[in-house]
């Protein structure tokens, strides 16, 4: 197995009222020694926006702000801008979050010139029902698992028929790849690709409908390994390599049976219901990312440590961020949903064993 190495906990809450309960799920933007941290301030009212630090090197901080780099401003995030990705095309970062209302989790996304300002551009995603889902979903030239209609009934009965599908995990592909810009995304239980013409396309309803009733041509990854019963999601924003597209990302185990009526949540309930995160790795071929070149079969880390496990019901580790410094792949996470701590592994040996493992 590769080895990869814990390096601990480089952020922790502050008494600053808006990270005071939470700082983890960071996007991360290396440019040579520096490393630009953006992540996931949670206040007492479990209300998310966005914090900033910066780091010389892997891991010593040098700076951090003691107020939000990013606030909320609009109805559609008003309960939370949560886990961001950041991804840069030509002079432009493209900044992806999501954004919670307190019913929806959809995403919306932002642009910036300099990491300092950045203009909100509002939602993209289907915008649609889970009842609307479904019924495409059932269209589709291959039929879908049973879990993608499973995952929309439990949706629906814990939110209501109008809830919309949750739309999660979403980071850019850095390089058009044959013309088209490209999203990885998560559609519960699975990993897929979305290849678009322009942004304006993300917001058409007819689009996604499109799209949903073709999504089984889409997906990349299915969960199907004993460590991702539950599901799966993209993590940290593909990173191209000499040998593919290198993807970190998450797993999710459920000891219970994931169609329990508490499912939809995605946060674990007062049962003896327990959810164990984890993160995996896959290798997808350059010209065409739906092939999978290589793909864990064990997970690459788990939550082992302190730090990691918040309750008996909830041990985390959520990719989301990395970085290069020599030889050295580091990986920035969400640490049992608190902190966020970093991971280190041989980027070559990672590579090699991603070939070998199909």
């Amino acid at each position: 197995m590769i080895k990869v190495k814990k390096l601990g906990v480089i952020l922790k809450p502050t008494s600053q009222s808006f990270e005071s309960e939470g700082v983890f799920n960071p996007a991360c933007w290396q440019e040579g020694e520096t490393i630009h941290l953006f992540y996931r301030a949670v206040d007492k009212k479990h209300k998310s926006s966005i914090g900033y630090a910066r780091l010389k090197g892997p891991t010593t901080l040098i700076e951090r702000w003691q107020k939000p780099i990013i606030k909320r401003e609009f109805a559609y995030e008003k309960h939370g801008i949560e886990d961001p990705e950041i991804t840069k095309m030509g002079n432009l970062f493209y900044f992806f979050y999501v954004a919670y209302n307190g019913k929806n989790a959809v995403t919306a996304y932002a642009t910036s010139k300099d990491l300092k300002k950045f203009r909100k551009r509002g939602t993209i995603g289907p915008n649609l029902t889970y009842q609307e889902a479904t019924d495409l979903f059932r269209s589709n030239p291959s039929p879908l698992k049973d879990a993608y209609h499973q995952f929309a009934a439990l949706y629906q009965e814990g939110s209501g028929k109008d809830v919309l599908v949750w739309y999660k995990d979403v980071s850019l592909f850095p390089k058009k790849i044959n013309g088209k810009l490209a999203l990885i995304q998560r559609i519960l239980p699975d990993i897929q690709i979305v290849f678009f013409n322009n942004f304006k396309q993300l917001k058409s309803k007819s689009f996604w409908r499109k799209q949903f009733k073709n999504l089984s041509k889409y997906i990349v990854l299915e969960n199907k390994y004993w460590f991702e019963s539950r599901n799966i999601g993209s993590g940290c924003p593909p990173l191209e390599t000499k040998d593919g597209w290198l993807v970190i990302f998450h797993t999710v185990e459920e000891k219970k049976s994931p169609f329990s009526s508490q499912a939809a949540t995605e946060t674990p309930p007062n049962t003896d219901e327990k959810r164990i995160y984890r993160a995996s790795a896959a290798l997808l071929d350059k010209k065409n990312p739906l092939k999978v070149i290589g793909r864990l079969k064990e997970p690459l880390f788990s939550p082992t440590e302190e730090w990691e496990k918040a309750n008996p019901n909830l041990e985390v580790v959520f990719p989301t961020g990395t970085a290069i410094f020599g030889e050295t792949l580091y990986i920035y996470y969400g640490a049992g949903d608190k902190n966020t701590a970093v991971a280190s592994v041989n980027l070559n040996e990672l590579l090699q064993e991603l070939k070998k493992s199909q």
